[in-house]
């Protein structure tokens, strides 16, 4: 285990917050602790789940790139996963998700 704090994004809370608000039957974890580019928070919603890598818009978009075991990790996952800055980011990919199937 590492000695230090992992950092998230200053608009994960309210991020998150959102979420429930507006998604009240979701399940929504944050995930920003596991590690080795895992993305932020995993979203649950009827039967499937949404990986989310959280940036945060007011920052230059030089602070929001990926890390390099983000850019791996995303490179090399086999299901879906999505970069976005605001919960309505989140709430049009799992829309984007749920009509494609």
């Amino acid at each position: 285990m590492s000695g230090y704090a992992k950092r998230t994004d200053a608009n994960q809370r309210e991020v998150i917050a959102e979420l429930q608000a507006a998604l009240p039957e979701a399940t929504i974890v944050d995930a920003s602790s596991f590690g080795k580019g895992f993305p932020d928070i995993v979203v649950g919603l009827w039967g499937a789940n949404y990986l989310v890598e959280l940036k945060d818009s007011n920052k230059p978009p030089s602070a929001r790139r990926l890390t390099n075991s983000q850019v791996s990790l995303h490179a090399n996952w086999q299901g879906q996963i999505a970069v976005c800055t605001t919960s309505t980011d989140v709430v049009a990919t799992i829309l984007r998700h749920i009509r494609k199937k």
